[in-house]
């Protein structure tokens, strides 16, 4: 049987098939995602889920001069290979190759950038408002979101908002029970009443004006088309509920969902997980949070865990197996998830608020308003700090200590190792006087003997590693472990002093004023932005107490970091090791 795929290039190529070969390209298209994630990795099931629905909507609308939007991105890879990246689909996250995500400035079917979640409804209707505006009354606009993502306030800030216009925009609401977790809330419960047939009369998103149809089943590609070509003729605003299996084709896709929402490497016959060996390596810094607030919650009975919709990602899943009763997933719900912490903080208890870097920035009000300017003792634990690798830009959580620092009553600190984690969190449950942000990276740490006794740390301290005379090297976090690895390296070692100054606030003052009068030059070195960060902080001190000692900077400059392994991020964003070394061997012209 000659395949279908070999031929498929664009939309217009897939408008040439008949209805009744089109079951046969979504078994093509499946088997092509698998065979490329299978070695490259990447987002496997969610993408799985949809083969039969982005066929049905390139086939039926007019992309893309109609306009198409994927929530999340997660399920965008059929979308991508079928419009024009076939050939360079197995680019997908590697440097260099296309994003994991929808991308504008990738290509004309991409019509907007979507790696956070619940911003699709929103943004398509934005274009079909413009659309109205220049009396286009032709063009299509539609947005696939999950379950899981139209949970979220953004998403029904949006559906709000368009139930009361008269604008031509579809939203397909991908119903498959689960994000990367499974789905939470009473709109789960919802839903699944829906699907069994035994809802109330009062249908929800009719009763916010949208024409809805459904549900109807997602891999029924006959149906699905049939549908949607419907629906192209009703106007006005309008919502298609369709339910989907999350890595439908691929058994251990379907039967363990989580796991393979990015499963890395796998045998693409058997589904089976290429395990990486485990054998006398760290902990990943998740799972000595996931451990360690487990080991306070049983000493404390008022510490509480919030995540918003990655208990498994953040080992959150820890304590929610532990201690049910005292851990929460909140769903897609950045802002939700801060305020409630600071409302469990104004009764007493101690919330430990587990959220992504790069997701916090979703809730910054709330940081600010609900926490800070309240001076409530939320404890954040910002995991996913500093560059993530072939996430890429939406997800590098490279923002975090300029947009933290400015704020008011917030102390910030960031752990070298995994001791420094966990007597960071041990010392925060203690009492502290207000917030405090606890950032750390993707990835393992250094020491596999991690479970140390806690200690408390004084705040506002930083440590010693290694005296010099000459240059004084500063760093913040995991990062300084690189840097002593590299200094290592130098036949100079007399001459280089290193620090971890641990807090970036509130700094350490004393020992900033004791460097700046022993050496010659300070450099500092961090995995966040250079405007407004760690090194900025440094600056601020010197010229606060008129030191003329030049300060070098090495950090993420003032550009968006792309996708790549995580040696190949770091290089990109200049905080590469070569660099600092030339660095020092040109300050220290005897060093070798």
């Amino acid at each position: 049987m000659e395949r279908l795929l070999t031929h498929i290039n664009s939309p217009e190529d897939l408008k040439k098939l008949s209805l009744d070969s089109l079951p046969q390209l979504a078994q093509e298209l499946r088997e092509f995602i698998i065979d490329i994630v299978a070695t490259k990795e990447g987002h496997l099931g969610a993408s799985l889920g949809v083969v039969e629905l982005t066929i049905a909507l390139h086939y039926v609308f007019d992309t893309p001069n109609d306009k198409l939007i994927w929530d999340v991105g997660h399920q965008a890879y059929g979308h991508k290979i079928l419009t024009g990246r076939k050939e360079i689909f197995d680019t997908n996250r590697q440097l260099g190759g296309i994003s994991g995500f929808p991308k504008r400035s990738e290509s004309v079917y991409d019509d907007f950038g979507t790696g956070h979640s619940s911003t699709a409804i929103s943004a398509i209707f934005g274009m079909a408002l413009a659309s109205k505006l220049k009396s286009d009354t032709t063009k299509q606009h539609i947005a696939v979101v999950g379950d899981a993502s139209i949970a979220s306030g953004m998403a029904f800030e949006g559906l709000n908002h368009l139930g009361v216009a008269d604008v031509n925009a579809l939203i397909v609401l991908n119903d498959n029970a689960i994000g990367i977790d499974p789905s939470v809330g009473a709109l789960k419960k919802y839903l699944t009443n829906v699907k069994a047939g035994t809802a109330k009369d009062e249908n929800l998103f009719e009763c916010l004006n949208l024409n809805y149809s459904g549900p109807i089943d997602g891999h029924d590609l006959p149906k699905l088309v049939e549908e949607l070509q419907r629906l192209k003729s009703v106007e006005g605003p309008k919502l298609l509920h369709v339910i989907t299996t999350k890595g439908k084709g691929l058994k251990k896709a379907e039967e363990n969902q989580v796991v393979y929402h990015a499963p890395g490497k796998f045998d693409k016959a058997t589904g089976e997980r290429i395990k990486k060996s485990q054998q006398d390596q760290p902990p990943k810094y998740q799972d000595v949070f996931g451990y360690t607030i487990v080991e306070l919650a049983e000493m404390n009975e008022k510490i509480v865990g919030i995540t918003p919709a990655m208990p498994t990602g953040s080992s959150l899943k820890f304590m929610m197996d532990a201690i049910p009763d005292r851990a929460f997933d909140v769903g897609i719900a950045e802002q939700h998830a801060v305020t409630l912490a600071a409302g469990m903080a104004t009764q007493g208890l101690v919330p430990f608020c587990n959220i992504y870097s790069t997701f916090l920035q979703r809730a910054y009000d709330q940081v600010i308003h609900d926490v800070a300017l309240q001076n409530l003792p939320v404890i954040f634990c910002l995991d996913r700090a500093g560059l993530v690798g072939q996430d890429g830009p939406t997800h590098h959580g490279v923002f975090d200590l300029a947009y933290l620092r400015c704020i008011p009553n917030l102390t910030i600190f960031a752990p070298m190792n995994e001791m420094e984690l966990r007597n960071i969190m041990y010392t925060a449950q203690k009492g502290l006087n207000g917030p405090i942000a606890i950032r750390y990276p993707r990835g393992r740490g250094v020491n596999q003997n991690w479970r140390n006794e806690f200690e408390s740390v004084e705040i506002g301290t930083a440590r010693c590693l290694k005296e010099g005379s000459e240059i004084a090297i500063l760093t913040v976090g995991h990062v300084g472990n690189e840097v002593s690895s590299l200094l290592e390296t130098l036949n100079c070692p007399e001459s280089i002093g290193h620090y971890d100054m641990r807090f970036v606030k509130p700094l350490d003052k004393n020992r900033l004023r004791a460097i700046f009068e022993k050496y010659a030059s300070v450099v500092t070195v961090e995995d966040g932005c250079k405007l407004g960060g760690f090194g900025s902080a440094v600056l601020e001190f010197a010229n606060e107490e008129q030191y003329s000692t030049p300060v070098k900077i090495f950090g993420i400059p003032d550009n968006f970091v792309e996708h790549g392994t995580m040696e190949e991020t770091h290089a990109l964003a200049g905080i590469h090791f070569d660099g600092i070394l030339s660095y020092i061997k040109s300050t220290l012209t005897t060093c070798d």
